[in-house]
C-alpha cells in the first residue's frame, strides 16, 4: 500500500507525525510531497523531509493525509497544484484539523459531512457542507477529524476506509 502526506511549513507536527509513524507500522510506502521539494519546520520544530516536490504528484496513492495547521493552510490553500491533486484525488483521504481548509478550497467540501477545527465551522458550512464535532467523520472516501487529541480513532478509521 502507498500513502502521499502533503505538508507545508508549520504543518502541526502531531498530525504529520502520528500518520506517518502508524503508516510505517502497517509497512506502507509513505511519501512526503512539500512545494520546492525543501526540508521545512513543523509548528513545533520538526524537520518535515520531503520525498518529492508537490509539482511531481502522481497517481498511485491508496491513500493522501492531509495534516493541519492553522499557518501552514495559509500557505497551501493558495497552491492551486496542491487543489487540483486534493480535488482529483480518485482514493481515501484522510484530513484533519485546519487541513480541512484545503477540501474547502479543493471545492470538496459541498453536501458532505466534515469535521475540522472548531474554529473553522463556519467556513465548512458556508462551503456547502455540515459540520460535525466528532473525533472522525466519514463521508465516502474522506475521514476528517477536528483535532489531533483524536489522532488514535481517525487513523484507524481512514484505515478501515482504505481496506474496505
Amino acid at each position: 500500500m502507498r500513502a502521499l502526506i502533503i505538508a507545508g511549513r508549520f504543518t502541526t507536527h502531531d498530525e504529520y507525525v502520528y500518520p506517518l509513524r502508524r503508516l510505517e507500522e502497517d509497512r506502507w510506502v509513505v511519501d512526503i510531497a512539500i512545494r520546492g521539494n525543501q526540508m521545512v519546520l513543523s509548528d513545533l520544530g520538526g524537520k518535515i523531509q520531503p520525498t518529492m516536490d508537490i509539482p511531481a504528484l502522481q497517481g498511485g496513492y491508496d491513500l493522501l493525509i492531509v495534516p493541519g495547521g492553522a499557518k501552514a493552510m495559509e500557505y497551501m490553500r493558495q497552491d492551486e497544484g496542491i487543489l487540483d491533486y486534493i480535488r482529483n484525488f480518485p482514493q481515501t483521504i484522510g484530513c484533519i484539523c485546519h487541513g480541512a481548509q484545503l477540501l474547502i478550497s479543493a471545492g470538496l467540501v459541498n453536501g458532505r459531512r466534515i469535521s475540522g477545527y472548531y474554529s473553522i465551522k463556519d467556513d465548512i458550512n458556508n462551503a456547502g457542507g455540515t459540520y460535525v464535532d466528532a473525533p472522525f467523520v466519514t463521508d465516502g472516501r474522506i475521514v476528517t477529524s477536528p483535532h489531533y487529541k483524536h489522532l488514535g480513532p481517525w487513523m484507524a478509521e481512514v484505515l478501515r476506509v482504505v481496506r474496505s
